[in-house]
Order: C-alpha cells, then structure tokens, then sequence
C-alpha cells in the first residue's frame, strides 16, 4: 500500500470508531492527534485501530513493542514500508 492509501485507511477506521461511539468525526489531518481530547479515542479504541491496520495492511509495526506516535501522520509513518 502507498503512504496515501495507508492515511486513507486510518482516516476511515478512526472515522468508523468515532461514529460507533456515537461522536462526531471531525476533520482528520495528518497533524491531529490520535490520543487526547482532539478525537475521543482512547487506549482500547487505538488497540483495536492497529488491530484492524493489521488485517487491512498486513503489517504490525508494533510487533516488537510499542512505538511512540502523536499524529496520525506519524501513525501513517510506522506503516510506510
């Protein structure tokens, strides 16, 4: 998957959760937040992301341990191969 596809599949999955939890999606750029206030998601929520990533990319770049990130482009970032 190109950078843009895996951006386009963390916008849908973290828009999926939002939604199912009865938020509203905001705008999602690649300087937003992932954890904190800015969109609602918490620890579970970010658990089931890279879980649905993985079956989507095929790619856990937390395999290994956890890898710090803010963004979603930096998100986006650990699973650029």
């Amino acid at each position: 998957m190109t950078e843009d596809q895996i951006y386009a599949a963390i916008v849908e999955i973290i828009s999926q959760t939002l939604d199912d939890k009865g938020l509203d999606v905001p705008e999602i750029t690649p300087a937003t937040e992932v954890l904190g206030d800015e969109l609602g998601i918490d620890s579970l929520d970010l658990a089931t992301l890279v879980s649905e990533l993985e079956k989507k990319i095929g790619f856990d770049p937390f395999a290994k341990g956890f890898i710090e990130f803010k963004t979603v482009g930096e998100l986006t970032k650990l699973y650029v191969r």
